[in-house]
């Protein structure tokens, strides 16, 4: 198994910039996990597809409004995206361009230039370590809310808009902590997670952080190689428990997003059964890999060359996988974080 077997021809213009007006107005394609065949769909017909007595489990990771824009005491601008909280007023940052900052720098808003923010050090990663320097917030969390911009993915081109803050983000969002979205989930809305509901479909919330690592590509030709991002989970005892009935019980265990399967698979035992737990994950699920808990599969379409993809190769396929994705492309598809899903059953 080679990183380059992870391939595919993507047209640029299938890579989606703006998000559908309706989020559940999406295509789905269903791709059959023991046949290989597809099917073409629309996002609304997920709820035909599913069973009484399936459980959807979902990442209920909130995306922090992450990015900001500085100023150096020069005047030269930069970028800060902050990545991981270590105090309330100390955070983890990526900085851009990196070169034009050194320890002790300070920089001062790009919309409020009384707030200031100290460069303590460079770790021995790149990230930087920022403090709230001067300025009428008690955490650079408060900060990030008023003045942040939503940390949309790369291949968006376009500066984040105020709108992006609800587009960007799953209806059932609640726990603050992400820089990327569960992006499965986008398509949900509260008026088709009540239809699944009426189906007799069950709805379980773990919890990932998702890092910045998950739009960086494996550079290794052996993927086995790839030093993997690690993530902030939680899985509560209630929800392991529901999981565990559900699985005893017969149902089909569904995961919305990969997000959510690397929760799922980390914490299950070599019983696969879940034990519930805090903590971070850098599980990295390549082909080969046992599936301990999952039935299905709801994704978007990936990078390629991605631990993404890879996770979803590993699930249904590699052949499987990656023709699906050569048929999406002829069908003109809408590939990445904006796009359209994939359903694996």
């Amino acid at each position: 198994m080679k990183t380059s077997d992870f391939d595919y021809p993507l047209p640029q213009e299938l890579i989606a910039q703006e998000p559908l007006q309706k989020r559940d107005a999406s295509r789905l394609l269903h791709l059959c996990r023991e046949s290989g065949s597809v099917v073409h769909r629309t996002f609304n017909d997920l709820p035909g597809l599913l069973q009484r007595g399936d459980r959807l489990v979902f990442n209920n990771t909130k995306v922090l409004p992450a990015r900001i824009f500085c100023y150096k005491e020069t005047g030269a601008r930069v970028e800060l995206l902050f990545t991981r909280r270590i105090e309330h007023r100390t955070w983890e940052a990526l900085v851009k361009p990196s070169r034009r900052l050194k320890e002790g720098a300070i920089v001062s808003l790009e919309k409020n230039s009384s707030v200031t923010l100290q460069l303590d050090r460079v770790g021995d990663n790149g990230d930087r370590v920022f403090s709230l320097h001067a300025g009428p917030f008690n955490s650079i969390e408060a900060v990030l809310q008023k003045y942040g911009e939503m940390p949309l993915p790369p291949y968006i081109r376009r500066r984040a808009r105020e709108d992006d803050r609800d587009t960007y983000q799953t209806v059932y969002a609640r726990h603050n902590g992400a820089v990327a979205a569960p992006t499965a989930g986008l398509h949900f809305t509260e008026t088709l997670m009540r239809e699944c509901t009426q189906k007799g479909v069950d709805f379980s919330f773990v919890t990932l952080h998702v890092g910045i690592g998950t739009f960086r590509p494996v550079k290794e030709e052996n993927p086995e190689n790839h030093v993997m991002h690690s993530e902030e989970y939680m899985l509560s005892r209630d929800t392991a428990e529901e999981i565990n009935r559900t699985g005893k019980q017969g149902g089909r265990i569904i995961a919305v997003g990969t997000t959510s399967v690397r929760v799922l698979e980390h914490c299950a035992d070599s019983d696969g059964y879940l034990q519930p737990g805090t903590g971070t994950t850098d599980l990295m699920i390549l082909p080969g890999h046992s599936f301990n808990i999952i039935d299905g599969l709801l994704t978007n379409f990936h990078l390629p060359r991605s631990t993404l993809l890879m996770l979803v190769s590993a699930f249904a396929g590699r052949e499987q996988v990656i023709a699906a994705y050569k048929e999406a492309v002829n069908k003109k598809y809408r590939f990445y974080s904006y796009g359209d899903a994939m359903i694996i059953l």
